[in-house]
């Protein structure tokens, strides 16, 4: 365990003068939020590495830094709406993409571990309407891993731009449902943002509760994660980032309109990046899961070639690297782009989200972050 940390208040590190602090709700909400003066010099070459993205033009940027349990630095760049020049802070929430599909994959381990769910168990044993595909049973272990077969996105990404309202994550299978699977379940993978939308179908109904109050309940409320929610268009959202692209003129544009009701345990939540590192922190050491059962979240299983999948992807989670001491999970969204990373070795976790679809491809050094906050 590392030394005592000296502790500076972030009014400066925020951006927040003192009224500005007073006035919003929540800013110790990760118990000590802190500066520590030991880390002045990682803080400062991290932002560096921010600069670069905010020189390519990002609009908005947000970043936390966690270590040894504590908040260390949490700071926003730029722009959370650029019309009305809204400037990111700590409680800005953006999209987090694929991010989702780790927080789904702690549902599922929860269900896994109480006996409600068995992941090599056709998901027919759960959701009956389904179609039985020809290639061979879908389980949710496959699904969880991205080699059930499920199709991605289509080639001219129409459905990652859905406009339909889904009021039952079961209802937005429709999308797909029909589709023949790409391979024999278990022989290939293929990443799948499709696959997690039918896993959180059957999590919703082998449990008896519909999808999103179970993240609520099980996940969310467990963890403190009180700035994460369900990117609903039509609810009012604290402290919501607006969503940007960038056409082929180079120009800045407002996101076109989407609808992630499809969608939520594949890329559908937002939050800010404190909330991730609580979100790390929780899942390595609150012991909301045994370490046997995390341990088969972040193993990546063999495919019968024998080679290990693509990405060294588990059940949700991605080795950032090949020794897997970082470990986690990208996102990107339309309008975002996440980068989330535990070290659970040294307990540090760094999250960093921008409201820019690709945004954060500017800056390939960026995952050195971590880096910079270890021993």
């Amino acid at each position: 365990m590392r030394a005592m940390i000296s502790k500076i208040t972030l009014l400066v590190v925020f951006g927040y003068t003192a009224a500005a602090a007073g006035q919003s709700a929540g800013l110790d909400r990760f118990d000590t939020v802190s500066a520590a003066s030991n880390f002045a010099e990682a803080i400062a070459q991290a932002r560096e590495e921010i600069q670069v993205l905010m020189d390519a033009g990002a609009p908005g940027v947000s970043i936390a830094v966690g270590v040894d349990g504590q908040l260390i630095w949490a700071q926003g760049f730029g722009y959370a709406n650029v019309e009305f020049r809204v400037p990111v802070t700590p409680l800005t929430k953006f999209r987090i993409g694929s991010v989702s599909k780790s927080m789904t994959s702690i549902a599922m381990a929860l269900l896994y571990e109480q006996g409600v769910i068995d992941l090599d168990a056709p998901i027919q044993a759960y959701l009956s309407e389904f179609p039985v595909k020809e290639k061979g049973p879908i389980t949710l272990r496959l699904l969880a891993s991205h080699r059930a077969g499920v199709r991605h996105y289509l080639p001219d990404g129409s459905d990652n731009f859905i406009t339909k309202h889904y009021d039952d994550v079961v209802d937005a299978l429709e999308i797909f449902a029909d589709d023949p699977l790409l391979a024999v379940p278990g022989d290939e993978y293929a990443y799948s943002s499709h696959g997690y939308e039918l896993l959180a179908a059957v999590l919703q109904e082998a449990s008896g509760q519909d999808f999103l109050s179970l993240m609520r309940e099980r996940v969310f409320s467990p963890l403190n994660l009180i700035d994460t929610v369900a990117d609903h268009t039509d609810y009012i959202i604290e402290n919501r980032a607006s969503p940007y692209t960038r056409r082929d003129d180079g120009r800045l544009r407002n996101a076109p309109y989407v609808d992630n009701s499809y969608k939520w345990a594949s890329g559908g939540f937002i939050s800010t990046p404190s909330d991730l590192v609580k979100f790390g922190f929780g899942v390595f050491n609150s012991g909301i899961i045994k370490a046997e059962t995390l341990a088969l979240l972040l193993a990546p299983p063999l495919l019968p070639n024998g080679t290990i999948a693509d990405q060294s992807y588990g059940l949700g989670w991605v080795s950032f690297t090949e020794d897997g001491a970082w470990v986690g999970h990208t996102g990107g969204s339309v309008g975002g782009n996440t980068l989330f990373m535990v070290h659970p070795e040294q307990n540090v976790v760094v999250a960093v989200i921008c409201n820019l679809t690709g945004c954060l491809g500017a800056n390939r050094n960026l995952r050195d972050i971590g880096n910079l906050f270890l021993e």
